[in-house]
């Protein structure tokens, strides 16, 4: 689906990838993704002068996601820059400079999916909250507290901190 194909590369110079990813794509399988609908992405890859391929774009969709306090689902929009450096070089992998994904040279064609994948799942925001004044779940039983107080008291005392609780007192 999201391939270069290197021997065009070499000859043009730089090629664009355009596709519309399914939501139900094999590239979002067990990555935790929930998507409203297709994920565009856009890319151009080049050649650079010490024979790396450089991919870079835009990869824009409706992502789902749950808030960090209460579970709610969340929708909001994923349109995130990426920036891949492909090297035949297996030692680049490990280079200090940065992520190398490595690709086989004698393969005629630069599969991007799993490193698609993985720039998003990056550049995904770990910390959505469906609202800033999300009073989240009670630590106690769970109850969600923005829709109304739970049944917990405050002043349940938790045995195991009877004794650190009579030193403080002393």
């Amino acid at each position: 689906m999201l391939r270069v194909d290197l021997g065009r590369l070499d000859r043009e110079g730089s090629l664009l990838v355009e596709a519309e990813v399914p939501a139900d794509d094999v590239v979002w399988q067990d990555s935790g993704l929930e998507w409203d609908g297709p994920v565009d992405v856009r890319l151009r890859a080049s050649f650079a002068g010490s024979g790396e391929v450089v991919v870079r774009g835009q990869v824009t969709g409706d992502l789902r996601q749950e808030c960090r306090r209460c579970l709610r689902p969340v929708a909001g929009k994923f349109d995130e820059e990426v920036t891949m450096v492909f090297s035949a070089d297996t030692t680049a992998e490990n280079s200090d400079e940065g992520h190398v994904f490595v690709f086989d040279s004698v393969r005629r064609d630069l599969n991007l999916n799993d490193a698609v994948r993985q720039e998003v799942i990056l550049a995904m925001n770990p910390y959505v909250v469906c609202d800033p004044e999300c009073r989240g779940l009670c630590p106690r039983c769970g109850a969600n507290l923005n829709e109304g107080a739970c049944g917990c008291t405050a002043e349940e005392v938790e045995t195991r901190w009877q004794a650190l609780r009579a030193l403080k007192d002393r």
